[in-house]
């Protein structure tokens, strides 16, 4: 009966040492599961403020754009008025011309 109860109390160590190392590898399983997740929150936050800084980059663009058109509108508006002052010296040298003419 020696070896019989022997031989039971090394398998009942070796069953628990089974059953604690099965929960040692369910806590480190949880672990790393707890990290996973934690991982992808992150993930999805800094996704969120990358669309929320694109969104943003975008309307700066639109803000910039709209810039330039009016900058380009106002560059026409600057040609056309030199253009007519241009006219109106001419203009007024040759009624000046005609006039020290008589």
């Amino acid at each position: 009966m020696n070896a019989k109860s022997t031989v039971l109390k090394l398998t009942a160590v070796a069953a628990s040492l089974a059953i604690l190392s099965g929960c040692a590898s369910t806590k480190a399983l949880e672990e790393v599961r707890l990290k996973a997740e934690a991982a992808q929150a992150e993930a999805t936050e800094a996704k969120a403020l990358a669309n929320q800084a694109q969104g943003t980059a975008n309307e700066a663009q639109g803000t910039a754009n709209e810039a330039i058109n009016t900058a380009n509108e106002a560059q026409r508006d600057a040609t056309e008025a030199k253009r007519i002052s241009e006219q109106n010296r001419e203009e007024m040298n040759r009624m000046f011309r005609r006039t020290m003419q008589k």
